[in-house]
């Protein structure tokens, strides 16, 4: 697989492994390329990352082969690097490795990592999101343009309640908006404050937007995944590589560049000359943090107006206080006469 390199990241020396390791056999990427690529956008993955705990995605056979999830730091992890002891739905808990410089990612994608999943928190307030992140999932039989339409309209509501997002590809055919906030309430009032986002949409955008949780319920719609916002839910982080053989990854955009992308412009190869020339085009996120009041009034009104209230938790997840029945429709029992 060839001699280790070192690669220099912030000031730190950080060794590859079998830099020659094919990881995306379609396009001859290897373990290397994935490394220098984190190098070329490290400023802006930094900044998506910084002292959030992150879970890593790792593929350390490539894209073909297989992959987990990791959560805990291993037992090796540099004392550089520091941590945070976060807590999941179940009650457990464990110390996820949270980035400050550049040499962490590189040291991760020495172990394979592909996507970074970091946490809508810092690590030193782990129980209170800095930011609402809204995922726009195309269904079958919809696309990204769909979802661009989608986020257009979100864009409108979000100025509507004095709020602003930022767009970024998720990396496959959907959009993500993320918006900074005040650290101010837990998990369960930002979840609330995206499904109020969620309805809203579906409003102004009749079966063209959906909040169904349910597959079968969904139809060719967009799908607002407001569990996203849920204690432990996750979305790769911007710049991230996705799993995908063609080797995308999760472009930040600007909302002037929406109608005129393709999230087949952006990859390992692409988007180091996009950020050399453009920079990070969401580096002044950190400097904003919003108030997610109006929108919580938003779902306090569809509760109290229209008999809305919360929505299903995803499967893993104990029973919440307030969640409706959790039971896919096609299998709930059907009342006797």
């Amino acid at each position: 697989m060839g001699a280790a390199v070192e690669l220099e990241a912030g000031g730190r020396t950080v060794r590859v492994s079998n830099p020659d390791k094919v990881y995306f056999p379609e396009r001859g990427f290897t373990k290397l390329d994935v490394a220098q690529y984190y190098l070329a956008v490290g400023p802006g993955i930094l900044r998506a990352l910084r002292e959030r705990p992150t879970t890593l995605e790792r593929y350390p056979d490539g894209v073909e082969g297989e992959s987990f999830f990791q959560k805990r730091v291993p037992k090796y992890l540099p004392d550089w690097i520091p941590t945070a002891h976060i807590s999941f739905p179940s009650g457990r808990t464990a110390d996820e490795m949270c980035p400050t410089e550049v040499a962490a990612v590189i040291w991760a994608a020495n172990l394979g990592t592909l996507p970074f999943h970091p946490w809508p928190v810092r690590r030193d307030a782990v129980d209170h999101p800095d930011e609402l992140r809204l995922d726009l999932d195309p269904q079958p039989g919809t696309d990204f343009k769909d979802a661009v339409a989608a986020a257009h309209e979100l864009r409108a509501l979000l100025d509507e309640h004095g709020l602003r997002g930022w767009p970024k590809t998720s990396g496959g055919r959907g959009v993500h908006v993320f918006v900074p906030i005040r650290p101010e309430w837990e998990f369960t009032g930002v979840r609330r404050a995206a499904i109020a986002v969620g309805r809203e949409l579906e409003r102004r955008m009749p079966g063209r937007v959906t909040t169904a949780w349910w597959k079968e319920e969904r139809g060719e719609r967009i799908f607002v995944d407001y569990n996203q916002t849920a204690r432990d839910r996750t979305i790769a982080s911007a710049y991230s590589v996705r799993p995908r053989p063609h080797a995308p990854v999760s472009a930040p955009l600007r909302w002037d560049e929406l109608d005129d992308v393709s999230p087949f412009d952006f990859d390992i190869a692409t988007m180091p000359g996009r950020f050399a020339e453009l920079g990070d085009v969401h580096a002044d996120m950190d400097d904003h943090a919003f108030s997610l009041e109006s929108l919580l009034e938003l779902s306090r009104k569809d509760e109290r107006d229209h008999g809305m209230g919360d929505l299903p938790y995803p499967p893993d997840y104990p029973k919440m206080p307030g969640e409706p029945k959790r039971v896919q429709p096609s299998r709930a029992k059907k009342p006797t006469a």
